[in-house]
């Protein structure tokens, strides 16, 4: 493989042994050329896709939420908020770290403390249980956040059918490819 950058910068990988025509046309556009498998090199092009949406989505539910009126919190925080907040129904907090797919349950816990001393999340014990839930000002905000998520996301998107149907279908594929990340990750720890 050859590679180079293009224009914004990325890392643009081609197969060496094409005529120059037919390798501008398989450019894959990727963050290291170095990964790219010759089995599977459409998986770079998605991981690299996958790593600037995530921190874009993540820039996008902090500067959401701060415009619904909360500074100083993560995307992990809005994160937590939000399914603590889900159906408002009380949640232990290995619900929300598996719900949210984190493995460490000291950063969903450090999280919820943080919303807690915020007034936005209260906690009830039973017994050996701790249950949380979203306090009325914390539903307050997770519904100032869908207003303005209603007012600045939502209209770049046409609502039509056909366009949901590929909205839903990529989201399968990422809870899809989400498993065989976690199963990867288990294989790499005793690798």
């Amino acid at each position: 493989m050859s590679d180079g950058a293009d224009r914004r910068g990325e890392a643009v990988a081609t197969p060496s042994d094409e005529p120059e025509a037919d390798a501008a046309e398989r450019r894959r556009i990727v963050s290291s050329a170095h990964l790219v498998s010759e089995k599977t090199p459409e998986l770079s092009e998605f991981e690299f896709g996958l790593i600037i949406a995530t921190n874009a989505f993540n820039r996008w539910m902090v500067r959401c939420m701060r415009a619904a009126g909360v500074k100083d919190v993560t995307a992990i925080d809005v994160s937590v908020l939000h399914h603590v907040n889900h159906r408002r129904t009380e949640k232990r907090l290995s619900d929300v770290c598996f719900a949210l797919n984190i493995e460490d349950s000291h950063i969903v816990s450090y999280s919820i403390r943080k919303l807690a001393g915020m007034g936005l999340v209260s906690s009830a014990k039973r017994g050996k249980e701790v249950f949380f839930a979203t306090t009325e000002a914390g539903n307050e905000v997770c519904m100032r956040y869908r207003a303005v998520r209603e007012a600045c996301l939502v209209p770049g998107f046409s609502g039509e059918r056909e366009e949901n149907e590929r909205l839903g279908e990529i989201a399968r594929i990422l809870r899809q490819l989400s498993g065989r990340y976690d199963q990867a990750a288990r294989a790499a720890t005793a690798y």
